[in-house]
């Protein structure tokens, strides 16, 4: 099996720019909505296994995320839709800004849903815990009752608290 070879930014800063490559972007639309580099695609992880991305002949693939987590944790997979070598730019996204490359931010656009639900998460946690001692030990329930749903999140693969925050008007597209 191929496994996806690392590169780092300025090579794959010069095969984008000489047209010898294309780069993948994995992340959620949301994700990419809000920062992603300059000239790449974006093609959810999801969205892969039914349309990989249509290439010409001779065109080398990068694959990038945010950090490189992502694209690690799922080498194999992204290697497979790519006849021949793939790559993976080293240090995803963060990698590239942090070589001083140009990448296309969007700081109105909404946070991503994941980092919503922690930062709701922590502050329920948090209230829950602090009103428990300040107030009221049934306070405490509200705590259990968020730790509950990350559980049944991470066992499910369905989050209650990210559908619920994916309809909050703050994400939603805005009317033209």
């Amino acid at each position: 099996m191929t496994q996806l070879l690392a590169l780092n930014p300025s090579l794959v800063a010069e095969r984008l720019k000489a047209g010898r490559a294309v780069l993948v972007d994995i992340r959620e639309p949301d994700e990419f909505a809000r920062r992603h580099v300059k000239g790449a695609r974006s093609h959810p992880l999801g969205d892969l296994n039914a349309a990989p991305p249509a290439l010409s002949d001779g065109i080398e693939v990068v694959f990038t995320c945010r950090s490189g987590m992502r694209t690690g944790a799922h080498d194999d997979r992204l290697a497979a839709l790519v006849e021949g070598q793939a790559y993976v730019l080293e240090g995803g996204v963060d990698g590239w800004a942090a070589a001083g490359l140009p990448v296309v931010e969007d700081r109105k656009a909404p946070l991503e849903i994941m980092r919503q639900v922690q930062i709701s998460a922590g502050v329920l946690i948090l209230s829950g815990v602090g009103l428990g001692f300040a107030v009221h030990p049934a306070f405490f329930g509200v705590s259990a009752f968020v730790g509950a749903g990350l559980m049944f999140a991470g066992v499910t693969g369905h989050c209650g608290m990210a559908s619920v925050l994916q309809i909050m008007p703050w994400n939603r597209p805005a009317r033209v």
